[in-house]
């Protein structure tokens, strides 16, 4: 299945950011062939075909491979930054907060898990300027997890006796769920991101 016919809790992905229509048609491509074959094993060449592109078309609109993976990588970073914050941000306690923080979180990386795996584990094929881009992106993903599990253990909801290693923990759980998941298997994106804002929920003792 092709990044544009995934879900994402049911919703297509829209890469709505990238205009015009070829260069998201590159982007869409190069996504499907970072995660089949690697950032380092793909070319140019591999991306302009899937694409129905010649190698000189892309150039047209990214300067190199880099930029590609850089544009995937912010974008799907900020949208993985928008979802928590949202989150974050809503009304309900602490409780309510972190357990649609989690069942958000894991079925973007579950519905749409072919993008998630190159935005997640591709970091390191990037140049020294975008990757630092990157990670303050993945500093402030940090943050508003940790706020949630903040507030829960300033309100009592929590017992967190480390809420800097319990927010990797969380996070941890429910980005590799782009390693697994499949739309074929018998979850679906919202029953997984259920079953893991429960397992959560237990992690921090919230209703203890």
């Amino acid at each position: 299945m092709s990044t544009a016919e995934e879900t994402a809790g049911g919703e297509m992905p829209p890469w709505a950011e990238v205009t015009p229509d070829a260069a998201r048609r590159l982007l869409v491509a190069a996504v499907e062939a970072f995660a089949e074959r690697g950032y380092h094993a793909t070319t140019t060449r591999d991306i302009a075909g899937r694409a129905g592109m010649s190698p000189a078309a892309l150039y047209i609109h990214y300067k190199t491979k880099e930029e590609l993976l850089h544009r995937i990588s912010r974008i799907g970073h900020e949208k993985a930054l928008d979802i928590l914050r949202t989150a974050a941000q809503g009304e309900g306690s602490a409780t309510e907060r972190l357990a649609d923080a989690v069942s958000s979180f894991v079925r973007w990386h579950a519905g749409g898990r072919t993008t998630a795996r190159v935005v997640q584990y591709e970091l390191d094929s990037l140049g020294p300027a975008a990757r630092a881009e990157i990670l303050a992106l993945r500093r402030q993903v940090d943050a508003e997890v940790r706020g949630i599990i903040e507030d829960g253990v300033a309100g009592g909801e929590f017992d967190v006796p480390d809420v800097r290693g319990t927010t990797l923990a969380v996070l941890s759980l429910c980005i590799d769920v782009a390693r697994w998941f499949n739309l074929n298997g018998p979850r679906t994106p919202d029953e997984v991101g259920a079953l893991y804002a429960d397992l959560v929920l237990r992690m921090v003792g919230a209703g203890k």
